[in-house]
């Protein structure tokens, strides 16, 4: 399984070129296996830049929100007790409250982070994918 960050699930879904050529085959490869899968707050991300204005899609959010999971086939990963508890301690560097959470759920999962974000990159323990 891999994780992807929310700016991985947005290029996969509409500029697949912006992403990193060993994101790209991973993703790629763990679609295949039906082993890829987000953070359920990627959602809220996304759901959120598109209500700002700074995601323009032509469907309303609830569409384009399903059919970025069911088209790319993305497992969506629910915030449980032991991810809400590692996004809040010193396991994760502080920052962005959704940033902790998707590391916390790619450390609780076991999985590699596909992410360009260097505060996640450097972040120890949490193997990343770009």
């Amino acid at each position: 399984m891999i994780v992807c960050d929310t700016h991985a699930l947005i290029f996969d879904a509409l500029a697949p070129d912006r992403l990193g050529t060993q994101a790209a085959r991973a993703i790629s490869s763990s679609r295949r296996s039906g082993s890829l899968a987000c953070a359920d707050i990627s959602l809220w991300e996304i759901a959120m830049l598109m209500e700002k204005g700074r995601l323009k899609v032509d469907l309303p959010p609830t569409e384009f929100l399903a059919a970025l999971i069911s088209g790319g086939g993305f497992q969506v990963l629910p915030i449980t007790p032991i991810i809400a508890a590692i996004a809040t301690s010193a396991q994760v560097a502080p920052g962005d409250p959704a940033d902790r959470l998707i590391a916390a759920t790619a450390l609780v999962h076991g999985a590699p982070l596909v992410t360009q974000d260097r505060r996640l990159t450097d972040q120890p323990g949490l193997e990343t994918i770009w």
